[in-house]
């Protein structure tokens, strides 16, 4: 019988029958009875059934790390109860709140979960992280559990096994009937549940196993530290067990000590408690044995205890090369393994499914199961390669940057929506405002330009570009907090500005590591700098009443440079320079209204109104024959000047071409900003095609905008645009990936085609600063 048909075949006898007779074929269309949740005020509630800490393995880990990334990124949507399941054996004491204990052992206790969870109607839907060991001693009841629950049941296949017994694929088919979604971490595990259990595609959904976001570098730190000054670090973790393969490594290790014989190769993790209780401390006396006949007890360590997240983190960070080795062809996903390559750390993997799923772009290496002269040769290879090792490490994070438990937490909620069908609207939390990168991206001179993933670049020098953002941004920050760490830097920031003002009092943009003006600055059109300047000048300006009476000369300095540099930027013809001017203006005219210089704004406005007139057209309501970058600071700028001179010329205008410039850029309440990859021209239609090359700054300089928009017309539904606007920053964007790294405080330089771009220089990072504090006295 063909797939197609053999899926259609009815599963209601079987389920009915209670005897589960071997059947080859099951009809995947719910045959169950669910009750709709109503809509209701109330957050929809979603019962998470799963192994939990303080229990200790591999699911347990992963749950937590997956509830706390569902909670940190979002709020007001759903929320999330913990069932742990329990054994006879296993009776642990729960330090976070749990509606109930469902000790798998016991049918009365799946019979009792059931009832509460059928008879509350707050509860929407069931997610259930699976792996058969959990649930071995009592198959029946589960299965029968399954069937009688009325809520809608998401599981994740932790084990997907090929070639499957005629048995195991019978329970498989018959969990996945009885769920609305399944997750599995990679996709092979989903060609498998294809090929070998016909299950439709169309009900799985490919979810990597989270991986922690950790900032990039200090490995020299972390090895003084840990006591390993000095030392080239082999490691590898996880709960120790026969399987670990361990001694594969350790019979390698006396050709690698020959040849680096500061080589220490780390096993981290204490023994699996199961094993324990069978068997004791078997297997990791069998380890230290061959340590010792080996003779490298000096190169090699054991840390035998269960380590907090952030303690592994550290000796994965301060690790030179992972080694995953396992003797299971058919472990499907490790976590241990995607922990270390979020970690930056090169990986040599036995080929199991997920490693060669993962490594295939070149984050690491694989040989054979048990075979320690592979694995010998591909770690001196490596050693011998610092290159080479550094080309993985960068691409391992590019690749794990996909699985953050951020993101991570966004495709879960995606998977729960789809199985609620019902309209659930994801809204997401707003991270703390984090000055941590800025203020690691800066120096005694300034703001560096740009960074290697969150490391500074100081080839990259500095630009007044960013550093006149920088000083926007902390001038804000300290209005907002009179926070006195800021003032510091508020004084660096000014410096640079003040030192790029030239004789001509016109600025300078380019300077490099060495403080010297480049020649940059010679074959670059600067009016767009110049006009970043006087906004940044007109910002510190407005805010200096606030700072302490010693800045004071800050405050003389910056009104005698503003002045001059209005001045002589007269004749600016670029449109963004004298939205950046305006802006300025607006700024500096808040500050002191007894010296109120309209005139000077009414010059400034007209001009971008003259602009506009001769540019726009019937269907083409903007200032330039295109859409380029930084948009939204035209017409914000105008609106700006509306309200210095109440002309409604410029009112009327700049709303217009608000409004159409938010008529290109939103789809379905998703911002997808002019791309620098394809600017709309007058005249063609916008290209729908996503190709890459959103960046922060467009996005920042929207919400800007949109709040000050809703500031005037506070009825228009801007403010609900900049919501969905600075989701973009948390993965509410064309590639579903989280831009702003939480662990960094850093923000990634835009969007590329198919990946994020790892680095997080100044522009990115202050763009979203500016962007995080608009919502914040979004009333004032």
């Amino acid at each position: 019988m063909e797939k197609s048909v053999a899926i259609n075949i009815k599963y209601d006898n079987l389920i009915r029958s209670r005897k589960y007779p071997v059947q080859t074929h099951i009809d995947f269309r719910s045959t169950k009875t669910v009750t709709p949740v109503k809509e209701e005020k109330e957050l929809t509630e979603i019962v998470c059934l799963t192994s939990y800490p303080p229990r200790e393995c591999g699911i347990a880990t992963y749950s937590k790390d997956l509830l706390n990334a569902l909670t940190d990124k979002f709020i007001d949507t759903f929320k999330l109860i913990i069932y742990p399941l329990e054994s006879r054996s296993s009776n642990h004491q729960y330090t976070e709140e749990v509606e109930s204990i469902l000790n798998t052992d016991l049918t009365l206790d799946f019979l009792k979960v059931a009832q509460q969870i059928n008879n509350n109607t707050r509860i929407g839907l069931v997610v259930i992280q699976h792996e058969f060991g959990l649930f071995s001693n009592n198959e029946k009841s589960f299965y029968d559990f399954l069937e009688s629950l009325n809520k809608p049941i998401v599981i994740t296949y932790h084990t997907v096994l090929p070639n499957p017994t005629t048995e195991l694929r019978e329970k498989v088919l018959k969990i996945s009937s009885l769920s609305s979604q399944i997750i599995v971490m990679t996709q092979s595990a989903s060609k498998t549940l294809e090929d070998h259990y016909n299950i439709p595609k169309g009900k799985i959904n490919v979810i990597s196993h989270g991986t922690h976001l950790t900032a990039y570098g200090n490995k020299e730190t972390l090895k003084e530290k840990h006591n390993l000054e000095g030392k080239t670090v082999l490691s590898t973790f996880g709960l120790l067990g026969p399987g670990k393969s361990i001694e594969t490594t350790l019979h390698a290790l006396p050709q690698i000590i020959k040849r680096f014989p500061e080589a220490v190769f780390l096993i981290l993790g204490r023994t699996h408690p199961n094993l324990v209780k069978e068997s004791g401390e078997t297997y990791r006396n069998f380890l230290k044995d061959r340590v010792a006949a080996l003779g490298i007890g000096n190169h090699v360590r054991f840390v035998d205890q269960f380590i907090p997240i952030a303690d592994l983190l550290e000796y994965l960070k301060l690790t030179d090369i992972y080694l995953f080795t396992s003797k299971d062809p058919y472990q499907a996903v490790s976590g241990t393994f995607a922990y270390a390559l979020s970690s930056g750390c090169p990986i040599i993997s036995t080929p199991i499914p997920h490693a060669v799923e993962v490594l295939k772009n070149g984050a690491g290496s694989l040989f054979d199961f048990e075979n320690s002269d592979q694995l010998q040769a591909a770690v001196i290879d490596l050693l011998n390669n610092d290159a080479k090792r550094s080309q993985m490490s960068l691409n391992g994070l590019h690749t794990s940057l996909i699985s953050a438990w951020e993101n991570a937490a966004i495709a879960h909620a995606q998977v729960f929506t789809k199985a609620l069908q019902m309209p659930v609207k994801l809204k997401f939390r707003k991270p703390p405002i984090d000055l941590k990168h800025i203020k690691n991206m800066t120096t005694n001179i300034g703001i560096i330009q740009f960074s290697r993933i969150n490391q500074p670049d100081i080839e990259s020098g500095y630009t007044l570009d960013d550093n006149a953002r920088a000083l926007i941004a902390i001038c804000k920050h300290y209005e907002l907090t009179g926070d006195s760490s800021d003032l510091k830097y508020i004084k660096t920031y000014f410096n640079f500005v003040f030192c790029c003002f030239r004789h001509d009092c016109r600025f300078l943009n380019y300077v490099d590591k060495e403080y010297q003006f480049t020649d940059q600055n010679e074959t670059v059109n600067l009016e767009d700098a110049c006009g970043r300047a006087i906004w940044a000048l007109g910002y510190v300006i407005y805010i200096s009443w606030r700072l302490p009476e010693e800045f004071k000369y800050i405050r003389d300095k910056a009104i005698f440079v503003f002045k001059h540099a209005v001045e002589a930027l007269e004749t600016a013809h670029s449109p963004r320079a004298i939205a950046f001017i305006i802006k300025g203006l607006y700024f500096y005219n808040k500050f002191e209204e007894r010296e109120c210089i309209n005139e000077k704004v009414i010059n400034y406005a007209n001009r971008l109104v003259e602009i506009y007139k001769h540019e726009s057209e019937e269907d083409w309501h903007w200032y330039e024959s295109y859409l380029t970058y930084g948009n939204s600071v035209l017409p914000h700028s105008l609106l700006m000047a509306y309200s210095m001179t109440l002309k409604p010329e410029y009112r009327k205008i700049a709303k217009k071409s608000f409004n159409f410039l938010l008529s290109k850029i939103f789809v379905d309440d998703t911002i997808s900003v002019i791309s620098n990859q394809n600017w709309h021209r007058k005249g063609e239609p916008l290209c729908k095609e996503f190709k890459g090359g959103e960046q922060p700054i467009d996005v920042a300089y929207t919400i800007l905008a949109l709040r000050y928009f809703h500031k005037l017309f506070p009825e228009n539904g801007y403010h609900e645009l900049m919501e969905n606007a600075f989701n973009w920053f948390m993965g509410k964007n064309p590639l579903g990936l989280i831009i702003y790294n939480p662990s960094t405080g850093g923000c990634h330089d835009g969007l590329e085609k198919t990946n994020v771009n790892l680095n997080q220089g100044a522009e990115s990072t202050i763009s979203y600063l500016l962007a995080r504090m608009a919502f914040e006295n979004l009333e004032e």
